[in-house]
């Protein structure tokens, strides 16, 4: 049990820095006066949600059913 909650921590972990990646760049291309992509940008959006739904899935895995 506490080996898969390790790995949950883990991959929690994982998922938070990529979603935080994601950010700074969505940021740095918005930002840029240069002329951006909308499908690429697009594309990182859509990532980042599905990160987002990801870390909250863990999340709730993480916390106990036994809360009375």
């Amino acid at each position: 049990m506490l080996k898969d909650r390790d790995s949950l921590l883990g991959q929690l972990h994982e998922l938070r820095s990529e979603h935080r990646d994601l950010d700074t760049i969505i940021s740095r291309l918005t930002q840029d006066p240069a002329p951006i992509d909308q499908l690429h940008l697009q594309r990182l959006k859509k990532r980042k949600l599905l990160l987002r739904d990801r870390i909250a899935w863990l999340e709730s895995q993480l916390i106990p059913d036994d809360i009375a």
